[in-house]
């Protein structure tokens, strides 16, 4: 018999250690889903804004939202005009608080 509930509480505390691991495994600023979701609307909004000014190396920036309306642009254009151009294309943006410019001109070898 206290084997049997042994194996029995063995078994289901096993079947649970993947859940318990799961629940704890989230990401700390998007704790609410409508929060993802508003983050994910502000940073598509800024990427099709970059996409339609036509000019080839706003198309390959790196968008990314934080919770507090925070945009962090990343990645190479060709000239510091186009990264002043992200920028101001990103807060002029609905629901952005601040933009972080990580952007590097990228050098001609």
């Amino acid at each position: 018999m206290k084997i049997k509930l042994a194996t029995t509480c063995f078994v289901i505390g096993t079947l649970l250690v993947p859940i318990a691991a799961y629940a704890e495994d989230r990401d700390s600023d998007r704790a609410h889903p409508m929060t993802y979701v508003k983050d994910s609307a502000i940073t598509v909004k800024v990427k099709a804004k970059l996409a339609d000014e036509k000019m080839s190396s706003l198309a390959h920036i790196g968008v990314d939202t934080d919770n507090k309306g925070v945009v962090v642009l990343s990645g190479k254009v060709r000239t510091q005009a186009e990264a002043d151009k992200a920028v101001s294309i990103a807060r002029e943006t609905e629901g952005v608080t601040s933009v972080k410019n990580k952007l590097k001109i990228k050098k001609d070898d």
